[in-house]
């Protein structure tokens, strides 16, 4: 009795697992989930590379690349549903390459999932060499060291490392293979032989490295006392942020700088110079600061109210005014390289933060804002914001 009711129990089990079978045969018109593991879209590789495909379902499996059938496992052994297969990327030819992955379940319908791929291979060697460098490898205090190498093919990143910082290398211009890096040398560096070393990567992580050694040598920077009406300080430091304040804001810009050239060619200057009042790096005294380095030049012309123009095309990250600096604009040309113009009587009407200006686009009146001792314009060049001599940057050689 006890037997015959089982019998009949697991055959009812049987009749609807049947049944189940049947309808998910016949009615399943869902279509499968599909997860392509082991390649990504625009993804670059060398050497041969093992995919797999993973399912919700049984079914087959058919692989194009570049239109033409890839030899594949076309049933899962695997209770997962993972259907494994290889690329021969180290047969084709460098460039981009199309992946078309097509599942199909075991339902009566067929129901097909589809994911496409474009990946590009990339099986030759990195190789890289120094193309440029300073003359003998001197720079004086306060200036830039400019590097520049070239690559036999793209190359995913590169970075120099010199005196404790790591320093960005970019393309030269767009789609080029030299590239080059800014490393400044800030006016207070010891004279001394220093080296740089820049790190290559390409898209699929070959690594070559490249050693430069520089000297810094020691730069006669001037000396100049001036007197700032203390009326005037006072009246400034209620005008606006404190210079803690603004250099803050410059070390939080510097880090947000993107990793894109803005200009190409030489800076110009932001007006037409009929004397420098102030060298770069002068060693100033004043009552109101001490003694201090002046990381800048100071400028004027015959016309006190002279046009400021960028002096090379660049985005404008601040347009504002600073209790030291008065009215002043700060422009963002890319990589950490930024123009700091200062006492400004007036910004130009159309100027905007957060958009692009061209070199020679006017930004401003030249002025008397800020702790300034009479009209002029302070111009001042930052590299990963350490100042560095502005009319290094003009020279066509540079």
């Amino acid at each position: 009795m006890k037997l015959s009711r089982v019998v009949w129990v697991s055959g009812i089990g049987c009749s609807v697992f049947v049944l189940w079978c049947a309808y998910s045969y016949f009615f399943d018109m869902v279509v499968p989930q599909i997860d392509l593991v082991g390649i990504a879209h625009d993804a670059h590789y060398a050497g041969d590379v093992p995919c797999m495909l993973k399912t919700d379902k049984r079914g087959t499996l058919s692989v194009l690349l570049d239109n033409k059938p890839l030899p594949v496992h076309c049933f899962s052994k695997s209770k997962s549903c993972e259907y494994p297969f290889v690329i021969p990327v180290a047969t084709l030819s460098n460039g981009p390459h199309a992946l078309q992955v097509t599942f199909q379940d075991n339902t009566y319908h067929h129901t097909a999932a589809h994911a496409d791929c474009t990946f590009y291979v990339d099986n030759a060697p990195l190789y890289a060499t120094l193309v440029h460098a300073d003359t003998e490898g001197r720079v004086p205090q306060g200036h830039t060291v400019h590097i520049q190498f070239q690559t036999n093919k793209p190359i995913k990143c590169a970075q120099a490392q010199a005196l404790c910082r790591q320093y960005p290398c970019i393309a030269e211009s767009p789609g080029s293979l030299v590239y080059e890096c800014f490393i400044p040398i800030a006016c207070e560096e010891q004279p001394n032989g220093y080296i740089a070393t820049v790190e290559v990567r390409d898209h699929v992580n070959n690594v070559v490295h490249l050693d430069y050694t520089f000297t810094v040598t020691e730069y006669p920077f001037k000396k100049q006392v001036i007197r700032v009406d203390q009326e005037k300080v006072k009246k400034e430091q209620e005008a606006g942020p404190s210079e803690k304040e603004f250099e803050a804001l410059l070390a939080r810009l510097t880090e947000s700088s993107p990793a894109v050239k803005h200009w190409q060619g030489p800076f110009c200057t932001p007006i037409d110079i009929q004397r420098v009042t102030c060298e770069f790096g002068t060693l100033r005294t004043s009552q109101y600061k001490g003694r201090y380095a002046h990381k800048a030049l100071d400028v004027i012309n015959n016309d006190p109210h002279s046009v400021v123009w960028a002096p090379h095309s660049g985005v404008v990250v601040v347009k504002d005014r600073f209790a030291i600096s008065g009215n002043t604009i700060v422009l963002d040309h890319g990589c950490g390289i930024f123009s700091l113009l200062f006492h400004l009587a007036d910004f130009a009407d159309d100027v905007m933060v957060g958009e692009m200006i061209r070199q020679g686009n006017p930004v401003g009146i030249m002025g008397n804002t800020g702790h300034a001792t009479g009209c002029h314009l302070h111009w001042e060049t930052r590299v990963c914001n350490v100042p560095v001599e502005p009319m290094e940057w003009t020279k066509a050689n540079f």
